[in-house]
């Protein structure tokens, strides 16, 4: 009896999860959808714990030290960790989700005489590898994320390719012959070493600017390692709540390489590193032109469309309550305002949708790329804060740079563009931005917060 109510405590665990996907599918359902998820996690939780109480006697002592630690490491990064750093924190997360599955697989394989199908030691085999290869993978993204100098320009590796794929031939060979042997520990553990190596390869060669997409598909990654460690333990929450967490990154995925006009197979194997090298930066920037907070202020009291271009240094200044208040000021006076988000604009996808949501920004405000993108020629004013490589020409002109092909905001079609940003230092692909100096462009350096503070004072007394 309690075998069957554990059964259908996972079939509704499984329903949570997916209505909590389908919901954080919208801002204005996403809180929901979290709330969904994380109750289905708790039923899954609790179903589990029976079942191992009910099939194997075993007591909860270890458990139960074990969720209390996670519950206090949960909190106190819930707290502390700001939203700039959550493109970090998510990475982290998928690198110890694909960790657990490692851990819990060869747990299993350790069991003395333990004995099972080749179908189950293969699925071991196979969360030992994604396990490990999203747990090191994640770790360097995390580090590329938070700028770490040893990490931030790929580590040269000779013959990186070659490596590689040879890494990746005995991955294949270990498994297969793991599939054959009685002894299957012995051989699991070089598996996941040398899965370690193989995610360290795969990252390391990728630039800053394609770090979204790896942080989706290693959520994906984490959700595949899961689903085989339900294969290995037999549980059936796991699987599927494995399945969907895989099948929704690998959609996920897919959505992040065609909105930056990338090939999958060219963001894993190929290099994207940061800076070109060679450029004039002098000459780019010698008709670079400033401008005040005040002249900001005359120019948009004469504007009848502005359009904001949020960007990771919105973010660092957090200044999204400071833009909410130039908009509230600008629609009180007829003004149409509108948010352009670009969709790797920050370090993860929807990053800036979250930071002006958390604003209170009307959600039918902000525009995806392209949707803005063909009416930006009747845009007065675009505002751009704290974005570089997301309204980069470089990407449209020069087949050479690190972001060739990605698509960006146009806002250089804009009547007038205003950039604010603290400096003209490159975005996160560590290239120059041609858009700084051109003819419609002006500069306002400053903190986003501050200088738009001092464009909201400038509106107020005008």
């Amino acid at each position: 009896m309690e075998l069957t109510l554990v059964k259908l405590a996972y079939i509704v665990a499984a329903v949570l999860f997916i209505f909590g996907l389908k919901f954080m599918a919208h801002p204005r359902t996403a809180v929901r959808g979290n709330l969904l998820g994380a109750s289905g996690m708790l039923v899954a939780i609790i179903a589990s714990l029976v079942e191992v109480s009910t099939v194997a006697g075993h007591s909860y002592g270890y458990i139960v030290i074990g969720c209390l630690l996670g519950t206090a490491a949960g909190l106190y990064l819930a707290v502390s960790i700001k939203m700039t750093s959550m493109p970090q924190l998510v990475a982290l997360f998928n690198g110890l989700g694909g960790l657990a599955s490692v851990f819990v697989a060869g747990g299993a394989l350790a069991i003395p005489n333990y004995v099972a199908s080749w179908d189950a030691v293969l699925a071991s085999g196979m969360s030992g590898l994604i396990g490990a290869v999203t747990f090191s993978g994640s770790l360097l993204a995390a580090a590329k994320l938070q700028e770490i100098p040893r990490f931030r320009q790929p580590i040269p590796v000779a013959n990186r390719h070659v490596i590689t794929v040879g890494v990746a031939t005995l991955l294949v060979l270990f498994i297969v012959i793991m599939t054959t042997k009685v002894d299957h520990f012995w051989l699991y553990v070089p598996i996941t070493l040398l899965a370690l190596a193989l995610g360290f390869l795969l990252v390391n060669p990728i630039g800053g600017a394609d770090m979204p997409v790896v942080i989706a598909l290693f959520n994906s990654y984490s959700g595949l390692a899961a689903t085989a460690t339900g294969f290995v333990i037999n549980n059936d929450v796991l699987i599927i709540s494995g399945c969907l967490v895989g099948a929704s990154g690998l959609i996920l995925t897919k959505l992040m390489c065609k909105a930056m006009n990338r090939s999958l197979v060219n963001v894993l194997f190929g290099v994207m590193e940061a800076g070109a090298g060679g450029e004039d930066v002098d000459e780019i920037y010698a008709n670079v032109r400033n401008t005040t907070a005040d002249d900001v202020a005359m120019m948009l009291e004469s504007a009848q469309r502005v359009v904001v271009v949020p960007g990771y240094g919105l973010a660092v200044a957090q200044a999204q309550h400071a833009v909410r208040d130039m908009g509230n000021l600008l629609e009180a006076r007829d003004v149409s305002v509108e948010y352009a988000i670009h969709p790797v604009a920050g370090r993860m996808p929807g990053h800036m949708n979250v930071l002006l949501a958390e604003a209170d920004i009307d959600y039918d405000k902000l525009k995806e790329m392209n949707h803005i993108n063909p009416t930006m020629e009747t845009v007065d004013m675009a505002i751009v804060i704290g974005a570089n490589d997301v309204v980069n020409p470089v990407a449209q002109t020069d087949p050479s740079s690190p972001i060739a092909g990605m698509p960006i905001i146009e806002v250089g079609k804009a009547r007038i563009v205003i950039v604010i940003k603290r400096s003209l230092s490159p975005g996160f692909a560590g290239i120059s931005n041609p858009l700084f100096a051109a003819d419609n462009t002006l500069m306002l350096f400053g903190d986003g917060q501050d200088a738009v503070l001092e464009i909201v004072s400038a509106l107020k007394e005008n």
